[in-house]
């Protein structure tokens, strides 16, 4: 009895998590007339066509979906790089102010994202980057979270032994980081790569601050432009977050077991 009513809890948690996607799929297949009757319409409609259509003659998305795949994998390859390498200095490494860079690393942690948005567009400014794809791309590179996780898997995956026996054989920190490190924190690494990937994709407030040409703007903020006008066509509006949010879902359900199995390993370690 205990264990159905667990897998119930469960099956009612699961139900809740997918309800607000549901609900898009149904405005975004929908008119609005229909949304907002009473009641509203709940089943799927006949108009995902008719809506995709009119989010692509209101705004031109070719370019925007460039940029966010440009900016979302360059992001996710330069956090791997840097991040696993400062992990590892810090996992493995006693060097001085070892303790004191990774306590200022936590307190990056409870920091909010929003105290440094004008303090980083003053130094894009002095860059020269503002309206440039890359003060989207760098910045990110150094990550507070990718640290903590790598330093965390690095730590507990990679035994002493394997260093101590790489160092025997008269390698470096590169040839160790190359030959020792990376294939075993692969798992970490994946984790890791999705979770930047989704939250460089997603990103909106940096991009829309920082860019400044039409035609380098992100996707999520090219989708903005929709919502613009006193009268609002919200079936129109979900079938451009769906747009922009149905990549991140096939992702998802293609890496659902490593990316999960990853975390609840890096959670246990």
């Amino acid at each position: 009895m205990r264990k159905i009513l667990l897998h119930g809890c469960l099956g009612v948690a699961v139900l809740l998590s997918l309800f607000p996607f549901y609900w898009t799929v149904v405005m975004a297949t929908n008119t609005t007339q229909d949304v907002f009757r009473n009641p509203p319409k709940l089943t799927i409609g006949p108009h995902l066509f008719d809506n995709v259509q009119t989010v692509l003659q209101s705004v031109d998305l070719i370019a925007p979906i460039v940029n966010t795949v440009l900016v979302a994998l360059g992001t996710t390859v330069l956090v791997l790089f840097f991040d696993s390498l400062a992990a590892f200095a810090f996992a493995k490494y006693d060097f001085p102010g070892r303790k004191v860079l990774f306590g200022l690393l936590l307190l990056m942690f409870m920091v909010p994202t929003q105290l440094a948005l004008i303090p980083q567009f003053v130094i894009m400014a002095e860059l020269g980057w503002v309206g440039t794809l890359k003060a989207l791309v760098i910045p990110a590179a150094a990550n507070a979270f990718g640290i903590f996780w790598m330093r965390q898997y690095i730590s507990n995956a990679v035994p002493d032994e394997m260093l101590e026996a790489a160092h025997l054989d008269g390698a470096g920190f590169f040839r160790i980081y190359r030959s020792v490190i990376l294939p075993v924190i692969r798992p970490g690494l994946a984790f890791l790569g999705i979770f930047t990937f989704i939250a460089a994709w997603n990103d909106y407030v940096w991009p829309l601050i920082i860019l400044l040409d039409p035609n380098k703007v992100t996707l999520q903020v090219a989708l903005s432009q929709l919502n613009v006008g006193l009268k609002q066509d919200y079936s129109v509006l979900m079938a451009g977050a769906l747009i922009g949010v149905l990549p991140l879902v096939v992702m998802f359900v293609l890496f659902a077991r490593n990316f999960i199995g990853d975390a609840v390993k890096g959670a246990v370690k």
